[in-house]
C-alpha cells in the first residue's frame, strides 16, 4: 500500500496517461449536462421520449469512445418494461340516484380500483370491517352479493396509532374483504371529522383489486349514501405498460475481470411521485441528478480508453433507466446481465456528483463492500476529502451490484435545496468539481489495478426501511421491478427478523399479520402496525408453493 501512496503522490505519472487535457474535460462535461438537462429532453423519465433522446445521446458518445455494443442483439440499448403509473381515462362516471356527479370534483377513483362498470343498489356496511377475532362484524348478517358497499374510511374508535383495529386501517384490504363477499363495487366516504380523507394519488406500486373502487368527496354521502339507492359507476385508469432502456458498453482489453462504471441517466420528467415540488407543473431537468453522473461516466469512459494503467480490468460502462422508480434498470440487468456476474470485479456508481461545495468533501457509500476500499482514503488528488459510509444498501444503483456480491460504492456531493425540483438546472453545477471527482476516480482506479479480483464482504445494513411511520424493520430489500401480487424480498439482511424466520431471496411476502399483501403499499401499511418486540404470522410464496412462519420484531 505504501508504494500505491507514493504513485498517488507523483501525479504527473497520473496525468501522463490521460489523453485529454483538463479544458477538453470540462468543455465536453458541460455539453454532455446541457443537453441532458435541457427542456428538449423533459426531464427524461423513464419510458419517455425524452428518455429516449438521452439513450441514443449517450449510445452515440459510446460509439465514439470506441466501446463494444454490450446490450441486446449486439446493440448499445438493453430493453425493460414495466408499468406505469396509471392516469384517469375520459370514462370516469357515477350516478347515485338520479344524481350524476363530477369526476375529481365529487368523486375520484382510489388507487387499487379496478377498471369496469359498476351497476347496482348501495347498500352501508359501516367500516367495512371483518374482525372476528376482535369480536367485531360489519358484516355479520349482511348479504352484500350482488351490491355496491359504502364504507366509512375510519374505525370503531379512530385511525390513531393505539387503535384496536389498526391491523384494519388499509382500505385495500377492506375492499378485497368486500369483494371476496360478493361485493362488485365499493364507494368509501369520510363522515369522521378526525379521519384524514384517503390519498388519491394513483401508483404503479399499487395494484387493482377485483372490483371498481371509488371515494366519495366531502359530506354529500348524507344525500347519496343510503342504502337501497341506485348507483351506476365507471372506473377509467389507464395503466400502461412501458418501456425503458439501460446503455451498455464495453471497453474491452481482452481481461479476465470486468469493472462496472454506471450512472442513472433518468430523472423525474414533468414530476414523477417523487417530485418536492409543490407549484404548478414543471419540466425536472435533473441536472445534478443525475446528468452529472451520466457526463462524469462518459469522461471516465474517453480517458480509460486511452490511459495506459487501466489495462487490468477490462470495464463495462451502464447509463441505467428506472432508478428514480426503484432501481428497474440496474435491477434488471443484474438479473439479466449481459456478461457473467462472476466476471465483475467491483462497481463504481455516479449520482449526484455535481454540486461539489467549498469544502471538498466527496461522498463515498458503500466501502464496507471490501477491504480493499480502504484505498479510498489514500486518493490525494484534486484535494477531496472522502467522507465515507459502509454499507452496500443505499438509494441508488450499487444496490442492485452489492445484493448480488459485487464489492460497490457510490461516489455523491451531497443533496441539495434544488434536489427533485424543477430548479435542478446546469446552472448550478460545478463542473469543476466534477472534473476533481473524475480525476479522483482515475486514480482510485490507478490504484487497485495490482490488487486483482477485490474480496466481497458483507456490511452490516442500514435500515431502508426506517421512516418515521415505522417503528420496526423485518430486515429485506423489496423487488421494486417485481410486479406480481405480493412484496418479493430481493435481499434478506443477517442478523434481522427476516432471517431469524428463515426468509429467503426470492420470497413473496402475501401476507403480514392480518394484512393481506397485494403490493409494496400493502407491505408498507402492514409493516406500519407493529412495535418492537411483536410477533406475527407471515405468509411467503417460496418457488410456487405457500410457506407460513411467525416473525418477531
Amino acid at each position: 500500500m505504501k508504494t500505491k501512496l507514493l504513485l498517488l503522490l507523483l501525479v504527473p505519472t497520473l496525468t501522463h496517461a490521460q489523453q485529454k487535457s483538463d479544458a477538453d474535460v470540462l468543455d465536453q462535461m458541460r455539453y454532455d449536462v446541457q443537453y441532458l438537462a435541457s427542456d428538449l429532453l423533459e426531464g427524461r423519465e423513464a419510458g419517455t421520449k425524452g428518455e429516449k433522446l438521452a439513450v441514443d445521446y449517450i449510445a452515440g458518445k459510446f460509439g465514439t469512445v470506441g466501446l463494444m455494443p454490450y446490450g441486446d442483439s449486439a446493440s448499445y440499448v438493453q430493453s425493460f418494461t414495466f408499468q406505469a403509473d396509471p392516469v384517469p381515462g375520459p370514462n370516469n362516471s357515477l350516478q347515485i340516484g338520479r344524481t350524476k356527479l363530477k369526476y375529481e370534483e365529487q368523486f375520484a377513483c382510489m388507487p387499487f380500483s379496478a377498471n369496469g362498470v359498476a351497476r347496482a343498489k348501495v347498500k352501508k356496511v359501516g367500516h367495512g370491517i371483518h374482525a372476528p377475532e376482535l369480536n367485531y362484524d360489519d358484516y355479520k348478517d349482511e348479504d352484500v352479493k350482488g351490491w355496491v358497499v359504502a364504507i366509512a374510511v375510519g374505525s370503531p374508535d379512530g385511525i390513531h396509532p393505539h387503535s384496536k383495529y389498526l391491523a384494519y386501517h388499509d382500505l385495500a384490504a377492506r375492499a378485497v374483504k368486500a369483494a371476496e363477499l360478493g361485493a362488485v363495487g365499493v364507494i368509501f366516504y369520510n363522515d369522521d371529522k378526525a379521519v384524514e380523507d384517503p390519498s388519491l394519488q394513483l401508483s404503479a406500486k399499487v395494484k387493482p383489486i377485483g372490483i371498481p373502487a371509488l371515494f366519495l368527496k366531502g359530506d354529500s354521502y348524507h344525500e347519496h349514501i343510503i342504502t337501497g339507492n341506485p348507483f351506476i359507476a365507471q372506473v377509467d385508469l389507464v395503466r400502461e405498460q412501458r418501456t425503458a432502456y439501460n446503455v451498455v458498453g464495453l471497453l474491452d482489453r481482452g481481461k479476465d475481470n470486468v469493472v462496472v462504471i454506471g450512472a442513472h441517466l433518468d430523472h423525474l420528467g414533468w414530476g414523477d411521485e417523487g417530485s418536492l415540488h409543490r407549484g404548478e407543473k414543471a419540466i425536472h431537468n435533473g441536472a445534478d441528478d443525475n446528468a452529472s453522473g451520466v457526463a462524469v461516466m462518459l469522461a471516465l469512459a474517453a480517458d480509460l480508453a486511452e490511459m495506459d494503467q487501466a489495462n487490468a480490468n477490462d470495464y463495462l460502462f451502464i447509463a441505467f433507466s428506472g432508478e428514480e422508480k426503484g432501481l428497474y434498470g440496474s435491477n434488471h440487468w443484474t438479473k439479466h446481465p449481459t456478461l457473467p456476474i462472476s466476471t465483475l470485479n467491483y462497481m463504481i456508481n455516479l449520482d449526484m456528483v455535481g454540486r461539489l461545495d467549498t469544502g471538498n468533501v466527496i461522498g463515498v457509500n458503500g466501502v464496507g463492500t471490501s477491504p480493499a476500499w480502504a484505498e479510498v482514503d489514500r486518493v490525494l488528488v484534486g484535494g477531496l476529502k472522502a467522507k465515507t459510509t459502509t454499507s452496500g444498501i443505499g438509494p441508488s444503483d450499487h444496490t442492485s451490484f452489492y445484493l448480488q456480491g459485487v464489492p460497490a460504492i457510490h461516489f455523491f456531493t451531497g443533496t441539495h435545496a434544488d434536489y427533485h425540483k424543477p430548479s435542478d438546472d446546469t446552472e448550478k453545477i460545478n463542473f469543476e468539481g466534477m472534473l476533481k471527482v473524475t480525476r479522483f476516480i482515475e486514480s482510485l482506479i490507478t490504484s487497485l489495478n495490482d490488487d486483482g479480483k477485490l474480496t466481497f464482504t458483507r456490511t452490516e445494513e442500514v435500515n431502508t426501511e426506517n421512516t418515521p411511520r415505522f417503528k420496526v424493520t423485518l430486515g429485506v430489500v423489496p423487488d421494486y421491478l417485481y410486479d406480481g401480487k405480493g412484496m418479493r424480498i430481493d435481499g434478506v439482511t443477517e442478523g434481522k427478523p427476516a432471517a431469524a424466520a428463515g426468509l429467503r431471496t426470492g420470497d413473496v411476502v402475501v401476507r403480514l399479520g392480518a394484512i393481506e399483501v397485494t403490493d409494496m403499499m400493502a407491505y408498507m401499511k402492514g409493516l406500519s402496525a407493529f412495535n418492537k418486540g411483536d410477533t406475527a404470522p407471515i405468509k411467503v410464496l417460496r418457488d410456487g408453493k405457500e410457506v407460513e412462519t411467525t416473525v418477531t420484531f
